[in-house]
């Protein structure tokens, strides 16, 4: 029972704030709820001063809420004990005794002051960066939630952290929206504590004088007083909320408290610190002004810029004695000359070693990738390839990363097996800003071509980030730009880098939790080389080869008929239905182009068999007629979301997603038993076979 009271504390509390409205309240309670209230108001002040982002204290907007009621609430029960019995308790009372000072019109005039303080200067900015905060926030909300699937596209972060920065944007919206109305309330409790301040000194003169309480003077000196000191207890929690609420609202991300950003952005800059010193130094020479402040206050700042100076000299030349220390080898240990290495004829031997993926860059780049100067290339990488691997079942090889002189500074270049794939050029201290289909408005860069989908885009500055993404662009970072052009890269030759010794570390590894299967498929049934070809085969279109223990009993059950590679490549496509239906399937659909009945009999009787194999020897006219027709059907697709599908009958999916992907590298092509049964297909388009005449002429006037 009282584990479920102190779980509900807060709601009971509200509860019975309300209830302080209506309920009169003992003077001894009132004095101590007073002291709870300015406890309370100072400790939100810490908290708020102590946090290193907004989200950190995200119940601040309910908790104003809380705050601002119960003070009222205690505004009414005081001012309840002074038109009835003149005596609110001993907190209000030497509160405005220390105020006043026996004169009331200096306690009125402070009173005023610090009430006008919070209203015109804190509660309004605070309003007003509100305000901002919330617009700026919501508008920059699809250019996050972009940049988030890009990432998570290209295999820079896992699902679960997409999902995590998903729910901050969302409660950072959340948060400064709230904070936007919560400032209001702010503004309304300040002119509201004026209003209460009148009606207990107006409301308390009448009632003196109806009661007989005195003369004019005393009844006034009684009354004001109290009236002052019932204000100032109020006001004082009310200002400390009041900038706590502009303190959290104009808090910026940052690794420490306001405390620490202060110290040490002030520590980061001495030469400022001393030159103030000597400009107080300069005004106490100078006659008729304070000599012995301003003199005191300069000293300190000098004293205190030196010593700061000093301490930053000492720490770079501790670091720099530390970079340049390093241990002397004795010489049996030391490095030999390149001349003296290749003397040794198997040393040669390693210069003909061939690495599956590198990465060149130019000198501009290398802060990038060196995490001594906090580079984080070599980190995503290996977020990069641990996705790979949990998505399509492939261990990238390691990519080895160096810098060449070859390049021009801002260069990098992607080789697969020693040969360059792909080349790109970024701007370090830029961003990279991809242009929407129609953007609110222009803003300045340079115009370039995005490396890895070819997306229209310029490189702008980074005080221009915040109002490109208001556009609606989608704004990377350089480091983003080459890793994802990186990562589609190996993916498009993923198929390449699968070796045979991968294959047979994967057989290994399945091994373990199907040792029956292996050992009666592997290598009987199905060669090592058969395999590697077939995984290569699934690689190469973009199927997952994850269930490595379907994959190897349907292509065991398809050799053991005598079928081969490319009808068992057909035969564990449809075992994957389920796997290849989620890759391209939205939302339960799946668009596509058909073929034409009379266009498949064509391709059918295309087929030719040689001694290799099997494959598609069509005539020009109809390669031609089809390739152009495709041209037209895959525009349908530039405003949808879902990569451009193909669907044919299994006999010829394989041939013909060979043919027409040499023109169409994005687009797949699969077959009716690859989809399952609960999704719909809806046909974008349909490939009809035309005439000699027609083909020709469309040739011609193309």
């Amino acid at each position: 029972m009282l584990k479920r009271i102190l779980n509900n504390s807060i709601a009971l509390f509200v509860v019975v704030v309300v209830m302080f409205l209506f309920v009169p309240l003992n003077p001894a309670i009132l004095d101590i709820l007073l002291v709870v209230n300015i406890g309370l108001s100072v400790m939100i002040l810490m908290i708020t001063m102590n946090i290193s982002e907004a989200l950190d204290f995200s119940i601040f907007p309910s908790l104003l809420l809380i705050t601002t009621l119960f003070r009222l609430g205690m505004n009414v029960s005081s001012t309840r004990m002074i038109l009835t019995t003149g005596n609110p308790g001993v907190v209000i009372q030497n509160f405005g005794q220390l105020v006043t000072g026996g004169n009331l019109v200096v306690g009125f005039v402070i009173f005023f002051i610090i009430v006008l303080v919070q209203l015109i200067v804190i509660t309004k900015g605070a309003e007003r960066v509100s305000e901002v905060a919330a617009r700026f926030t919501l508008d920059a909300m699809p250019g996050k939630q972009m940049a988030i699937d890009a990432d998570l596209s290209s295999g820079l972060i896992d699902e679960q952290q997409a999902r995590m920065r998903r729910e901050k944007i969302q409660k950072e919206a959340d948060f400064y929206g709230a904070m936007d109305g919560a400032t209001k309330i702010v503004k309304g409790d300040s002119t509201m504590s004026i209003i209460i301040t009148v009606i207990n000194l107006v409301g308390g003169i009448a009632i003196g004088f109806v009661n007989g309480g005195g003369d004019i003077g005393q009844i006034m000196s009684t009354y004001g007083i109290l009236t002052i000191g019932d204000g100032l207890v109020s006001q004082i929690p009310s200002l400390m909320i009041s900038t706590a609420t502009g303190m959290i609202v104009t808090r910026s991300v940052s690794d420490g408290s306001l405390n620490m950003d202060v110290m040490g952005q002030f520590k980061a800059q001495p030469r400022a610190i001393m030159t103030t010193g000597v400009i107080l130094v300069i005004l106490a020479l100078i006659p008729g002004t304070p000599t012995v402040p301003l003199f005191i206050g300069g000293a300190a700042l000098l004293g205190g810029g030196f010593v700061l100076i000093r301490q930053m000299d000492a720490q770079r030349q501790a670091e720099a004695e530390a970079a340049v220390q390093a241990p002397e080898l004795p010489p049996e240990l030391a490095v030999p000359s390149e001349n003296d290495y290749y003397k040794d004829i198997n040393n040669v031997y390693s210069l003909l070693s061939v690495e599956p993926v590198e990465m060149e860059f130019g000198y501009s780049l290398i802060p990038l990738v060196d995490e001594s100067h906090g580079g984080k290339l070599i980190s995503r990488i290996v977020i990069f390839r641990r996705q790979y691997a949990q998505d399509m079942g492939f261990v990238i090889p390691s990519i080895r990363l160096h810098d060449s002189s070859a390049l021009g500074t801002n260069q990098y270049a992607i080789r697969i097996k020693g040969e360059v794939v792909a080349q790109g050029e970024i701007l370090v201290d830029y961003y990279l800003a991809l242009e929407p289909p129609s953007p609110l408005g222009e803003i300045d860069g340079i115009e370039t071509i995005e490396p890895a989908y070819g997306i229209p885009s310029r490189w702008i500055l980074p005080e221009n980030k915040e109002l490109a993404e208001i556009y609606g662009y989608n704004v990377i970072d350089p480091l983003s730009v080459m890793l994802t052009h990186l990562a589609e890269t190996v993916k498009k030759h993923a198929y390449e880098l699968l070796t045979r010794s991968e294959t047979i570390r994967l057989v290994e590894n399945l091994k373990q939790t199907s040792p029956e299967l292996v050992e009666e498929a592997i290598p009987g049934i199905i060669p090592y080389a058969k395999l590697e070809k077939l995984l290569r085969n699934l690689l190469q279109e973009g199927v997952p080869i994850k269930d490595l223990s379907t994959i190897v009993e349907t292509a065991a059950d398809a050799m053991a008929l005598g079928r081969d590679l490319d009808m068992t490549t057909e035969q564990v496509r449809g075992a994957l239905a389920r796997t290849i239906t989620r890759r391209f399937c939205e939302d339960g659909q799946l668009r596509v182009i058909t073929l034409d009945a009379e266009v498949e009999k064509k391709i059918i009787s295309s087929l030719t068999r040689n001694e290799q194999g099997v494959y598609l020897a069509m005539g020009p006219e109809m390669m031609q007629s089809i390739i152009t027709q495709m041209a037209e059907h895959l525009k349908k697709f530039g405003d949808l979301a879902q990569t451009p599908v193909i669907l044919v009958s299994q006999v010829i999916r394989g041939y013909f997603s060979k043919m027409i992907t040499q023109f169409y590298p994005n687009v797949y092509v699969l077959s009716f038993n690859e989809i399952t049964n609960s999704v719909q297909i809806q046909a974008l388009g349909n490939i009809v076979a035309e005439s000699p005449a027609l083909t020709q002429r469309r040739a011609v006037g193309t």
